[in-house]
């Protein structure tokens, strides 16, 4: 995948919106006003961080080694740096779910109700 094909698919999503809050060559996604991906624009080769359970992001790292670091200025037990375009597109999205899917079940009731009811 490459960036555009990452924005592409990071937006879909319900709830998301995109941001530059630290510079504009780091593009933030958020699910309900929380951060799930930090996509560089401009780092080659390209890479984004994703929220990742601990003990997966071990795992990861472990099978893609070099490809899948931890997270670049991030919590390193939380976060995952990816290069995307090292990465098989089906593992890549997968990996995105599971970031956007972490942050949602971490939400209030109050706001994964409000997700719910919101219409994409």
């Amino acid at each position: 995948m490459n960036v555009e094909e990452i924005r592409s698919y990071c937006i879909t999503k319900k709830g998301v919106t995109e941001t530059f809050p630290f510079d504009v060559h780091t593009l933030v996604f958020k699910v309900m006003d929380k951060m799930f991906a930090l996509l560089s624009l401009e780092r080659v080769p390209a890479q984004i961080n994703l929220k990742c359970d601990p003990e997966w992001a071990i795992e990861l790292r472990e099978e893609y080694d070099g490809i899948v670091i931890p997270g670049y200025h991030m919590s390193k037990k939380h976060w995952n740096t990816i290069y995307i375009e090292q990465l098989d597109p089906a593992i890549t999205k997968k990996m995105i779910d599971h970031s956007y899917e972490l942050v949602v079940s971490k939400l209030s009731k109050k706001l994964q109700q409000e997700l719910r009811d919101k219409v994409n």
